[in-house]
């Protein structure tokens, strides 16, 4: 499957959050992201990702491993591979295991709000890293390939009814931003 997603800078968060509670309750959530990478850099060299994510949410905890392939198109668009894990620290171990090397970690203050549009599940994530300025919005649905491009026309067109302009747009990944702070 392809995540085709969009992510986009926030002008105004307060009313696009505004926006969002009108269409789907929202669920905050803290996502702890942990990326690996090959000790040559060559996973990410390749525009690919490896992340153990460990989601707390109102009422509960769980993690996820989650690989995804290099992108298809400019949108940022990538194939992504995902599984729950029940035991975090044991995948942590066997990735280590296994050659792989931390690359980065960090955490993101997420709302997520999920609904339905032109029949598609969409999936809007408003997104605060608290080492980045600003807030995004990440605005996803899970298609296959050959749909790739009707998916991301509904998906601008959502994200053109809360305001946000071609121009919003970004596709810097969260782990270069972080890393160049950081830097």
């Amino acid at each position: 499957m392809i995540e085709a997603e969009l992510k986009a800078v926030v002008r105004d968060p307060e009313r696009v959050a505004a926006l969002l509670d009108a269409r789907a309750e929202g669920h905050p959530q803290v996502y702890e992201d942990t990326y690996y990478d090959l000790p040559d850099g060559s996973l990410m060299a390749g525009d690919r990702e490896l992340r153990l994510r460990t989601v707390h949410g109102e009422h509960d905890t769980r993690s996820v491993l989650t690989y995804k392939d290099a992108r298809v198109d400019a949108s940022g668009s990538k194939p992504e591979h995902e599984t729950r894990v029940d035991e975090p620290n044991a995948v942590h171990a066997m990735l280590a295991g296994l050659g792989y090397v931390r690359a980065i970690a960090f955490s993101k203050r997420c709302r997520n709000y999920e609904f339905e549009h032109a029949g598609r599940r969409m999936l809007a994530t408003l997104v605060q890293v608290p080492e980045l300025d600003g807030t995004f919005l990440e605005l996803e649905t899970l298609v296959e390939q050959e749909q790739l491009g009707p998916a991301l026309d509904d998906v601008r067109a959502v994200l053109a009814s809360f305001g946000i302009a071609e121009k919003d747009l970004t596709t810097e990944l969260y782990t270069d931003a972080v890393a160049a702070r950081r830097a």
